[in-house]
C-alpha cells in the first residue's frame, strides 16, 4: 500500500520583457503576487502598472502571468 504525499504548489511569476519570458523569483510565498510585482517594479518599471492573471498550473507549478498595460501620452 503507497500513501500519497502533498507538496506545495511552488509559485512562478512570468513576464514577458524585450522579447524575452523571465520568470522572477517568489521570494515569499505567503505575499500576495501583487506585493511581488510591485518589489520588482524598481527594477522593471512597466510592472508599476502591470496586472497578474488567474494561475494556471503546470505541473507541480502555480504559473502567474504577468500583464502590461502599455499606454501613450497625448
Amino acid at each position: 500500500m503507497s500513501l500519497l504525499e502533498s507538496q506545495p504548489l511552488k509559485r512562478v511569476f512570468k513576464y514577458e520583457h524585450k522579447g524575452k519570458q523571465i520568470e522572477l523569483e517568489d521570494f515569499n510565498p505567503l505575499a500576495p503576487p501583487e506585493d511581488i510585482i510591485k518589489f520588482y517594479s524598481g527594477q522593471y518599471p512597466e510592472l508599476t502598472n502591470a496586472s497578474v492573471e488567474k494561475p494556471e498550473f503546470e505541473g507541480a507549478n502555480m504559473v502567474f502571468n504577468i500583464t502590461t498595460t502599455v499606454g501613450t501620452k497625448g
